[in-house]
């Protein structure tokens, strides 16, 4: 360690921390722009000069390495005379636009200009103006004449987006921060760009002139897309979701979210919400107060179980929905004698499943990402189906890592691969198990049984040669490989290689809660049909969708659930109308309390930010209601802490499940044979009902190049 005195106090650094850092760790604050802990030091903005004994003249403290016995004062007359001078130049050519700027309140600049800006400025000449730029739906740069060229946005493009979108033009006072010849922003990851910007240059476009600041109430959550379960902050003016962005949590989503976390709100408020219960009727939908509602729906139900038997109901529940919805959904069809659930709505095989309540999952923490030094990623679209944990990754091959893909073509994660096996999707199982034959040849062990005659090519053996080096690793399976029909087949060969390679192995998994479905039993029972033959088999006589759309969200269009006699669906949208009975109103995430289990194994619980919209009801009450409506046993909640603490018992927010209900081993044999299908995958804007109906995600090019790749709006 390296001792320095600043400000008189004695701090402790690790050796080549700058000056900065051991004012991190003293409490001590000194004012800068440029600086930030997740981005490379660039020392532009000089606004953190510092004054360091025996230095000719102010050194910046963000880029000044430590040295034993330094001396640093960071408010002596010499640092604060620099800083007000650097602040004087920064702004010459700031415009005077304050009352107008969305930034206002929560600037940078504004805040420092009170401590460290004149009471007037000695600036006459003419300011400089820069013309706007429209980079796309997400960001707006409509004032780039508030830049100040700190250049985070740049940074945070080439070392955390992996592209660099927006780059710095020309010199000196004609700098300015723009795009390659008028292109658009388009990072999966562009919205941190505008919490990094310290002044107004970059602002939210779907938010821009809506609220200021101080009128915004916030509030915690969880995000409701990915596996990660980024945390948020939901800030709301008057039971309005207006803006969202990440709370800092360092072991799960660091400081950053995903674009999809950050604009999705749109949807909350959209024309397509359902606010009150709707009941068809000659074919025509007319609303209805909730017990009329709900009495048809258990009238409905008993009335097939009465005639047709238990096994003639069955319930498709969205692993987007919280651990309570869908331990209640599991328990009502457990009460209605029916073991016909299922949340796997895009797979297409599900002999794949975990040991009785225990769940697939990651392998690993989250955080672990960051600091792998091999990892080979099967059937996955890594950069955009998992955001947060691509970046991660990112950052670990930034720090030598070698990363390797089976995958159909060769894929844009945004980061140099060490090798890239390409195979048809159908085939993944036969191109695993060539990497499986190379690991074998190099380790000197017989080839797992199933794989007689697979010759290994060059691509697996790179692949192999790097999985047999370094400490920290992992094979990983993407939401494609979790949805193959050769399913289990990937992970037993992705479970034979991390063991004869020492790595960790998992899935990447899908959705925000596709480990918490897992845990409370959201699979087939005994005897139970599981999503695909309830999809297409004809032989439900009553289904309950729970947050599920037919097509966006499943395998099939399900036309076979037409024939039914009772269709419910539970969705915060007008959807499924072609084949519902009823439609009931409930929450989305903001307006219901709920826990996630992310794909690590992390707990975390969320509460209501805003009042239901209209009649909406949290879905865990509708069930309940219902199962009390029914009769049924163990239906006496009386709030979702207490459905919680039934569904995982002894498992407190923001902890992990016991490691004995996470399970990834498996025993299946292997079926090199060609899949009939390819497996069936959401794009990054298509995931959720709430990311299909928010209107900036729809206008990004992700979302244009999705539709245009779509024949059809089922994925099959």
């Amino acid at each position: 360690m390296v001792e320095i005195e600043l400000d008189g106090k004695k701090v402790e650094v690790p050796p080549g921390s700058m000056v900065m850092h051991a004012a991190e760790k003293a409490g001590v604050y000194i004012p800068h722009f440029c600086y930030h802990k997740k981005l490379s030091i660039a020392a532009n903005c000089r606004m953190c000069l510092v004054d360091v004994e025996k230095a000719p003249k102010p050194m910046p403290a963000c880029a000044t390495p430590v040295t034993m016995g330094m001396v640093v004062r960071t408010k002596s007359d010499k640092a604060i005379k620099a800083q007000k001078a650097v602040m004087e130049f920064l702004l010459i050519n700031h415009p005077l636009d304050c009352p107008i700027c969305d930034q206002g309140g929560e600037c940078q600049l504004q805040d420092l200009a009170v401590g460290y800006g004149g009471t007037q400025s000695r600036y006459e000449e003419e300011k400089r103006v820069v013309f706007h730029k429209n980079v796309g739906p997400l960001i707006s740069m409509e004032e780039m004449s508030r830049c100040i060229h700190c250049t985070r946005c740049v940074r945070f493009g080439q070392e955390i987006a992996g592209v660099m979108e927006l780059g710095m033009s020309h010199r000196g006072e004609h700098s300015e921060i723009e795009t390659f010849v008028g292109a658009t922003v388009d990072s999966e990851l562009s919205g941190n760009m505008i919490d990094l910007c310290p002044v107004g240059a970059l602002t939210s476009k779907p938010f821009r002139y809506a609220a200021r600041t101080w009128e915004l109430a916030r509030r915690k959550s969880i995000s409701p897309h990915d596996a990660t379960g980024a945390n948020l902050v939901v800030q709301v003016k008057g039971d309005r979701v207006l803006r969202v962005v990440p709370l800092e949590n360092e072991e799960v989503n660091e400081c950053w979210i995903a674009d999809r976390d950050r604009f999705s709100y749109e949807a909350l408020n959209s024309p397509d919400r359902l606010t009150q219960p709707m009941v068809k009727q000659g074919g025509q939908w007319h609303t209805v107060d909730w017990k009329t509602a709900l009495e048809f729906v258990a009238n409905g139900l008993r009335g097939v179980r009465e005639q047709h038997g238990a096994a003639a109901i069955g319930l498709l529940a969205s692993p987007h929905a919280t651990v309570e919805e869908l331990a209640l959904a599991r328990a009502l069809m457990e009460g209605l004698g029916s073991p016909n659930i299922d949340h796997r709505l895009r797979a297409h095989a599900f002999d794949n499943v975990a040991p009785a309540g225990k769940a697939r999952w990651l392998g690993l923490p989250i955080a672990q990402l960051s600091t792998l030094e091999r990892a080979l990623v099967v059937g996955s679209n890594l950069r955009k189906d998992h955001p947060l944990f691509a970046q991660r990754i990112r950052q670990a091959v930034r720090h030598g890592a070698q990363v390797s893909a089976l995958v159909e073509a060769q894929p844009d994660w945004a980061m140099p691969l060490h090798a890239v096996l390409t195979a048809p999707a159908t085939d993944w199982a036969a191109a695993l198990a060539r990497v499986a034959v190379a690991v074998a040849q190099a380790s000197g062990v017989a080839a797992p049984a199933g794989t007689e005659g697979v010759q290994a090519d060059d691509a697996a053996q790179r692949i192999a040669a790097s999985l047999m080096g370094g400490q920290r690793k992992a094979v990983l399976l993407g939401n494609a490989a979790a949805h193959h029909e050769r399913a289990a087949t990937l992970l037993a060969l992705a479970q034979w290689i991390a063991q004869h390679t020492g790595a960790a192995w998992g899935y990447l998994t899908e959705a925000a809660n596709t480990v918490g479905a897992q845990l409370v039993g959201a699979v087939p029972g005994a005897g139970g049909l599981d999503a695909a033959h309830m999809l297409d088999g004809g032989t439900l006589k009553a289904a309950l969708l729970l947050g599920v759309e037919l097509g966006a969200d499943t395998a099939s269009a399900g036309q076979a659930l037409a024939q039914a006699d009772l269709v419910v669906t539970l969705s915060p949208f007008k959807t499924n109308l072609d084949v519902s009975d009823v439609l009931l109103p409930v929450a989305p995430f903001t307006e219901t309390s709920g826990s996630f289990v992310n794909a690590e194994g992390r707990l975390q619980s969320f509460a209501a930010v805003v009042k239901p919209l209209g009649e909406t009801r949290p879905a865990w009450k509708v069930l309940r209601v219902l199962g009390n409506m029914l009769q049924l046993p163990g239906f006496e909640q009386t709030s979702s802490q207490e459905v919680l603490a039934a569904a995982l018992p002894g498992v407190a927010d923001g902890a992990f499940v016991p490691a004995e209900r996470l399970d990834n081993t498996t025993t299946a044999a292997l079926n090199l044979a060609p899949a009939r299908r390819a497996p069936c995958v959401a794009s990054i804007y298509q995931l959720d009902a709430l990311v299909r109906r928010a209107p900036a995600l729809q206008a990004t090019a992700d979302a244009r190049a999705a539709r245009a790749a779509a024949a059809t709006g089922v994925c099959a």
